[in-house]
């Protein structure tokens, strides 16, 4: 799944608005859904997502994110049983929607046939999360502490730095290509950002999104 996309979050607990956060840095176009009114204003305090106050278990509330034109709905909540609700509830009214549920007590072999992907974050951290909702050619390698991600990114075909080594290409200051995807050397001036490869790249959270592009096209 690749480009920009339309992710609904339901849940702005620690989980939820980290994942949140993490999509909004990345240029995506988040809907919150959150009962809690504080909590809504929380999240409206960000400016990371539009937000819709409500019980996304409700079809009524979760029909208000205009699931025709989302493409990931991405339940965080710390209840299973509205993570679950959710989860089926989309794929009633959405079935083309791919889900991404939060499975809070760990038994996630026994909720695989309820949505498309499931995560554990008390186990992974947001980083889980963030790959099941994202899938395709970026994914987060590993959460450091801060704002600063190490990101696994495939360059495509027409990308701006597609067929360039790293001495031809200006990447913006707060990102770092580490190596390729296989680890096998440290890149210097002379790796050459060949489409179809992986590469591990070191990014600070508000140039994630101009990396992004900048390999994907």
């Amino acid at each position: 799944m690749n480009g920009d996309l339309r992710v609904v979050v339901v849940g702005s607990g620690r989980v939820g608005l980290r994942v949140t956060r993490l999509l909004d840095a990345r240029g995506h176009d988040v809907v919150m859904v959150e009962r809690n009114p504080d909590r809504v204003e929380r999240v409206l305090d960000a400016y990371v997502a539009t937000v819709i106050e409500g019980d996304a278990t409700h079809p009524s509330v979760l029909e208000q994110v205009d699931l025709d034109r989302a493409d990931v709905v991405a339940t965080m909540t710390d209840t299973m049983g509205t993570n679950l609700s959710v989860a089926l509830l989309t794929r009633r009214l959405a079935p083309d929607v791919r889900t991404v549920m939060r499975v809070v007590d760990g038994n996630i072999e026994e909720y695989e046939d309820y949505a498309d992907a499931l995560v554990f974050p008390e186990r992974a951290g947001a980083t889980a999360a963030i790959n099941a909702v994202l899938g395709g050619d970026v994914r987060t390698v590993e959460n450091l502490p801060g704002e600063l991600e190490i990101i696994e990114m495939t360059v495509t075909e027409g990308a701006p730095v597609a067929g360039k080594t790293l001495q031809e290409v200006s990447l913006p200051r707060g990102s770092l290509v580490v190596s390729g995807a296989a680890g096998h050397a440290v890149a210097a001036s002379d790796t050459r950002l060949e489409p179809g490869h992986g590469y591990l790249v070191a990014v600070e959270n508000q140039v994630a999104d101009e990396v992004t592009r900048l390999f994907r096209g």
